[in-house]
């Protein structure tokens, strides 16, 4: 029986990447004075699974954003800021953890140390809605 377990866990496909190693996608939308962007899912070979590391520079803001359909969860790395949640603002520091459902709003800034975060939900192309400007007003 032991042999057949382990012939099962030769044959699983995994990828590794150190996140700092791959695409940072802040300068394509002229946003890299505010953050880097890297959305690490499909250089992971992920088919179901979204994943992004925001590194979100000392005192700005990141953009808002909503989803139809994608229920996210953040977790925060390093650093400390806030989250805006529609219309009320969460403190954040190391190790906190944030559930979004879909539908609501949500931007996050970054404290004087800067603010790194992991993001994670399921893989619905299409399906994220950038807010203006007047989204932290």
């Amino acid at each position: 029986m032991t042999k057949g377990r382990f012939a099962r866990l030769a044959a699983v496909s995994y990828t590794v990447k150190n996140l700092r190693n791959t695409k940072d996608s802040a300068p394509e939308f002229g946003l890299s004075e505010v953050q880097e962007a890297h959305f690490v899912g499909g250089e992971l070979g992920a088919e179901s699974t979204g994943m992004s590391f925001h590194v979100i520079h000392p005192g700005q803001r990141q953009f808002g954003h909503r989803h139809d359909n994608a229920e996210e969860i953040y977790v925060v790395v390093a650093g400390s800021g806030t989250v805006k949640l529609d219309d009320e603002s969460v403190e954040l520091s190391r190790l906190d953890a944030v559930r979004v459902a879909p539908k609501v709003s949500r931007g996050f800034a970054a404290g004087p140390d800067g603010l790194e975060l992991l993001a994670f939900g399921p893989r619905h192309d299409g399906d994220g809605e950038l807010l203006g400007e007047g989204f932290w007003d």
